[in-house]
């Protein structure tokens, strides 16, 4: 039979281009998701001037009506612009890493999954560091709670933020930002290779299907151990054009302890109900690159 494997550029072009295509679809979920996340931290929040969401059904019924349906699209833009170059970052690079470095064998179980964790984690933690300012203005134009916009858009805001905060305002809460993506991509990408490469006769057995399993273990795996840095970061984002002695969290640090004192372990995944939805997406990202790698 004739090899119909398509050149590994055009794989990754319909990866990125899906990608975009299907936040689109979902960036409702994303932007409920962003707005239940940061709101406990929103200076209009904060002096009263705005109720804060009870839950994710409110949050869609209070953006509809006071920001009219468009607003659920509000920061979809760079959030597609990022995701483009953020995947193909991800991939290129794990693929690189698994290319051109020493590995264990896969007969040692324990080395190999560390292995593949670390490439999935490196890979995920240098795309972040790529895209980082087109993730802070995704964040910042979504989080707006009425229909005010605090920036007129993307490059407005990315050079509003460069006026006030300085080139380091755009990449406020960077590190714990490098150390969820790590996490993350850590789980998604080595969590999904382990787990279909050591059960490589259901893979046989039950083709796509097994790689589903493996897919949405390894995403809620990562999930829940990224939420709680995604929310630090998010929200220290927030007020990334003010002074340092302004600011409402001195760091990653400080903003857990707030987060934990005020609201508890539930403040650390508030919005998490959207984004379990949206794992669907991630899901498809991750099956189409095992028709990639498999």
């Amino acid at each position: 039979m004739p090899d119909r494997k398509m050149p590994y550029y055009i794989d990754q072009f319909a990866t990125c281009l899906s990608g975009a295509i299907v936040k689109t679809i979902f960036a409702p979920l994303d932007r409920t998701k962003l707005l239940l996340q940061t709101m406990n931290s929103n200076p209009k929040v904060l002096s009263g001037e705005v109720n804060p969401y009870k839950n994710a059904f409110d949050c869609c019924r209070r953006v509809a009506q006071e920001q009219g349906y468009r607003a659920f699209w509000r920061g979809n833009f760079p959030h597609c612009f990022r995701v483009v170059p953020q995947l193909a970052a991800s991939f290129v690079t794990n693929r690189l890493i698994w290319a051109y470095s020493p590995r264990p064998k896969s007969t040692e179980y324990w080395k190999s999954l560390t292995w593949k964790l670390f490439a999935g984690g490196v890979s995920g933690a240098f795309a972040q560091l790529l895209c980082y300012p087109f993730d802070f203005a995704r964040t910042r134009l979504a989080s707006d709670l009425t229909s005010t916009k605090t920036f007129k858009g993307t490059y407005d805001c990315i050079s509003t933020t460069i006026k006030h905060g300085g080139v380091p305002g755009l990449y406020r809460g960077l590190c714990v930002s490098l150390t969820a993506a790590f996490v993350y991509r850590g789980w998604q990408f080595g969590g999904f290779q382990h787990m279909v490469q050591t059960n490589s006769s259901l893979h046989v057995l039950f083709g796509v299907w097994s790689a589903l399993v493996a897919a949405t273990i390894s995403q809620t795996a990562a999930g829940f151990c990224r939420y709680p840095f995604d929310t630090i970061r998010r929200r220290m984002m927030l007020d990334s054009e003010v002074a340092p002695s302004g600011r409402l969290y001195q760091n990653g640090r400080h903003c857990f302890k707030e987060i934990w004192k005020a609201e508890g372990v539930r403040g650390l995944y508030r919005g998490m109900g959207p984004e379990i939805l949206q794992n669907v997406i991630a899901l498809s990202f991750v099956l189409v690159y095992s028709a990639v790698k498999l």
